[in-house]
């Protein structure tokens, strides 16, 4: 095979000879199948949605102008990226990271980098709403490959119309002279196949449907995996092998909407207006005599004035032929003579349920709560019980569309940290999954249920406070009622030592004078004066020293 445009990334410890497997490495993302020979990417499909992921990608993209499937597009992208004046709309998260301070500051500082290359704090919404409706998103790393140390250079979006992925049967020119001695019963003699993965770039933005072998030339470029990143929707499509967006359960739907408001416009049209029924009395003429004098009576009767809007006139087009014209009807003699009568026009037409009814079923193919739909109701702050559970499937679905879209930052971040050996592959490999994307959060229902949850479990550690000690103790309170981790009890515990060291809360176990509200500890230490002693009495007679002076005290009977 030729050399590939770009750079890979490869680990410098394969695996043992004894780790096989016979299913080939996949990303369980619809690419899972591999060529071995022949044509690829073509599918005849029966029902007419698609034959390649070319005509797939245009018919999601044509999907996304229709005025109901945008606006429910909208509102899942404008759920998902947050856009703030202050704040990045998305952070990477390390608090689960087991790595040291400098690492960390330094994937933070790559990662801020990454983002400045994306221009994403400008163009957050346009990348995640064509990852959203194309189902799919490339980017071309671009490197100094006389200096990689330096890391990515720049990033470029890749149309995926441009651009396909390929997972290939690695051949060895050897095979065919190698005679087949395999013993069937031992499954380690078997040969596995080796697949090797790369991208064809066509800038003509047309779809490769040819043996990726035979390519080359203008037919399309092979660009290495690394030099690639790819993130998918997740969505496959198992039986074609192909990756699906979002958009695809809303094609039924959609279309289905289309043609119930074309049909209703056109009834509308021809039903609405009331129409006049000339019935002409033709008498005993023939029918060729018939039907011309019925035409000369239309012309004469006819009317089409028509006001022009743009000059302002009045003009006759009796030439042209409309679709809401008057009826002419022969009538043969004997019959009741000319007759002018009157076509009433439709009934109900202003019943739009079924059109309602299936804007709603739009809405639910696309995840998006149907309430949403319209913008009369409004926008109410109450209790997490009063949120509706469609809200709560909303928040889910989003929160996972997040999760699949990270995945681009994570490729990314992997090949900056690697490039400017901050880490090493084998590093990457146990550290990625720690690694988290904190996106900036808009969605109030999460805010509201967690303070209600936080403000019961509260109330509940206040009823339960006087039997501590007796039924309870603080550790049951801390893990059981306010659902602490061990992590955030040693946490808390930790940062509260050094406030009452540095003593911005009083000690709780030092007592409080209940006159002053001051610890006990501290009222003793204050300067209260030297205390007056009293004369000593029980000798009679003795001289007691009184203000410096010597007294002697007169003698005294008892009491």
């Amino acid at each position: 095979m030729a050399k590939l445009f770009g750079f890979s990334i490869e680990d410098n410890e394969p695996l043992s000879p004894g780790v096989v497997s016979p299913v080939p490495q996949n990303n369980e993302d619809g690419t899972d199948h591999y060529l071995s020979s022949g044509f690829f990417g073509s599918y005849v499909d029966i029902e007419g949605v698609y034959r390649t992921e070319f005509d797939l990608i245009k018919r999601y993209r044509e999907m996304a102008l229709h005025p109901e499937c945008d606006s429910a597009i909208e509102d899942i992208v404008n759920e998902a990226i947050v856009s703030d004046t202050n704040d990045t709309p998305v952070e990477v998260e390390l608090s689960n990271l087991n790595a040291s301070d400098g690492i960390k500051k330094k994937i933070r500082q790559e990662f801020k980098y990454i983002l400045s290359l994306l221009d994403f704090d400008k163009k957050s919404h346009e990348i995640y709403r064509n990852w959203y409706v194309d189902g799919r998103l490339y980017y071309h790393k671009v490197i100094d490959l006389k200096n990689p140390h330096e890391g990515i250079q720049e990033l470029r979006y890749i149309d995926p119309m441009k651009m396909r992925y390929v997972r290939q049967q690695k051949k060895d020119p050897k095979d065919k002279y190698r005679l087949s001695n395999i013993n069937a019963d031992n499954p380690m003699d078997f040969e596995f196949p080796q697949i090797e993965e790369y991208f064809i770039y066509n800038p003509k933005m047309t779809y490769p449907a040819s043996n990726p072998s035979s390519l080359g030339g203008t037919a399309g470029i092979k660009m290495s995996k690394d030099s690639i990143t790819y993130c998918t929707s997740g969505l496959v499509d198992r039986n074609k092998g192909s990756t699906l967006s979002y958009l695809h359960k809303a094609i039924k739907s959609l279309n289905q909407l289309r043609m119930i408001e074309d049909s209703l416009v056109i009834y509308r049209l021809s039903r609405a207006p009331e129409r006049r029924i000339f019935y002409i009395d033709v008498g005993n003429l023939p029918k060729v005599k018939a039907e011309q004098y019925l035409r000369d009576v239309m012309m004469r009767y006819r009317n089409k004035l028509v006001y022009d809007a743009n000059t302002g006139e009045i003009r006759d087009d009796k030439k042209f032929m409309a679709i809401l014209e008057d009826f002419w009807l022969p009538r043969r003699e004997g019959g009741r003579g000319t007759e002018i009568s009157t076509l009433p026009g439709g009934q109900n037409l202003g019943e739009i349920t079924d059109i309602e009814y299936f804007k709603k079923k739009l809405y639910r193919s696309l995840n998006v709560p149907p309430s949403r739909m319209d913008g009369e109701g409004g926008f109410n702050l109450g209790r997490s019980s009063e949120i509706l559970r469609d809200e709560v499937k909303f928040s889910k679905f989003v929160a996972r569309l997040r999760k699949r879209f990270s995945y681009m930052f994570h490729d990314m971040l992997r090949t900056q940290l690697i490039l400017k050996n901050i880490i090493t592959p084998q590093d990457w490999d146990i550290m990625e999954e720690h690694i988290q994307y904190d996106f900036l959060y808009d969605n109030h229902f999460a805010e509201l249920k967690d303070a209600e949850l936080l403000n019961e479990r509260l109330n509940m550690v206040q009823i339960a406070e006087p039997y501590v000690g007796k039924y309870f103790s603080q550790d049951y309170l801390r893990r059981k009622i306010l659902r602490q981790t061990d992590e955030e009890i040693l946490e808390q515990d930790k940062i509260m030592k050094k406030e009452i060291e540095d003593g911005i809360i009083p000690d709780p176990n030092v007592p409080v004078d209940p006159m002053t509200g001051m610890p006990l500890d501290q009222t003793s230490q204050m300067d209260l004066g030297q205390p007056v002693m009293e004369p000593n009495l029980d000798a009679q007679g003795a001289a007691t020293q009184v203000d410096g002076k010597i007294v002697e005290m007169p003698k005294g009977g008892e009491i």
